[in-house]
């Protein structure tokens, strides 16, 4: 049997969250990586800091999404810490959206850093803050 560290723990869950969403699984996103409620920041990408329910998340993400053909998160030099039943990970990331119908180039790319809170529950490690802080944006950002 192949025991885990709480570190491997919340980075996989970092993890889901970023394959979870290129897939669009929305439903284990809700039951595998989000509490009910999170405090969501995209104040850098011109969003609101507020509470938001992991539906409504998903919802917004969904919407995002259509008509895009392919999304690629990378994500890597976590940097996590642990308190108990809380933890932070800090993670640079990019994602690169692709639309083949796009006329002044293909691709979007948003180069940042997510700063995520976890809370260890009975089901798991679970996010219950969300902030994105947006570096540079570059590509067809419309995507039109």
């Amino acid at each position: 049997m192949i025991t885990y560290s709480v570190r491997d723990e919340i980075i996989e869950i970092v993890n889901r969250l970023f394959v979870y969403t290129d897939r669009q699984e929305w439903e284990k996103l809700k039951a595998e990586v989000l509490t009910h409620e999170v405090f969501f920041d995209m104040s850098s990408m011109g969003g609101e800091k507020e509470e938001k329910t992991a539906e409504d998340i998903c919802k917004s993400w969904e919407k995002g999404f259509r008509g895009i053909d392919s999304v690629n998160h990378l994500a890597g030099n976590y940097i996590v810490s642990i308190h108990d039943t809380t933890a932070s990970v800090f993670a640079y990331a990019t994602a690169t959206h692709y639309k083949e119908t796009a006329g002044k180039g293909k691709t979007r790319e948003y180069t940042g850093t997510y700063e995520l809170g976890l809370l260890k529950q009975s089901s798991g490690w679970r996010i219950y803050q969300f902030r994105y802080n947006l570096k540079y944006a570059m590509g067809n950002l419309t995507l039109e």
